[in-house]
């Protein structure tokens, strides 16, 4: 079968294009995919994302699949209120606004801005990204608490001192805020795939989390 596979960040640049085509036999599994691509991916530890969802090694391709080889992660439109990958400049004053909640006593906001350097450039697989920070917010609204919860992540160029994430959670009491802002900004880095380059360099991260850990 042919698949059509999705390239990002550094695996883009080595292959000079934005896509390639995967020819697998029937049955195949993720782990076949990831042997198959293997000249292109050379030092990095992939993953492979099959219809925006991180998939383990063991898990079977089917016809029709779309593929993503997701290389380490630095960390379009919202899918659900609140949550946004996007290229304009980011705001914490709409993000806390949009927590506000008559049973809050507390609103924790973090903003994570360029430093040092002139600027970083962003690149995301933007549906997948913007659906792993939705789940990353419920996720934690339900695990601490909290009364709302919000998260966007700016793509493209961020010049220096603005802001490339920004994070707001609201609860009853400031622990949970606390605790519920750190986690997702926590996971946006762990699992959204958004890559960042620096000085022309991609920067070099983490393999994000498979179904299997």
């Amino acid at each position: 079968m042919v698949v059509h596979v999705r390239l990002f960040a550094a695996l883009r640049e080595r292959a000079g294009r934005d896509a390639i085509e995967l020819e697998l036999p029937e049955g195949a599994l993720v782990s076949d995919a990831l042997a198959a691509v293997d000249d292109l991916a050379r030092d990095l530890p992939l993953v492979l994302a099959v219809n925006r969802e991180y998939a383990a090694p063991g898990d079977r391709l089917a016809p029709g699949d779309e593929l993503a080889l997701i290389p380490p992660v630095s960390g379009g439109a919202a899918t659900a209120p609140h949550v946004a990958v996007r290229a304009e400049a980011l705001s914490l004053d709409p993000l806390a606004a949009a927590v506000r909640d008559p049973r809050a006593g507390a609103v924790v906001t973090f903003s994570g801005v360029t430093r040092e350097v002139d600027h970083l450039d962003y690149e995301a697989y933007a549906e997948m990204a913007a659906e792993q920070i939705e789940a990353i917010v419920a996720a934690a609204i339900e695990r601490h608490g909290l009364c709302a919860a919000a998260a966007e992540h700016r793509v493209g160029r961020v010049p220096r001192s603005e802001a490339s994430v920004i994070v707001a959670a609201s609860a009853p009491h400031r622990a949970a805020a606390f605790a519920g802002a750190r986690e997702i900004i926590d996971e946006i880095k762990r699992r959204a795939p958004i890559w960042k380059r620096e000085e022309g360099e991609w920067v070099r991260g983490q393999a994000p989390p498979t179904n299997d850990g």
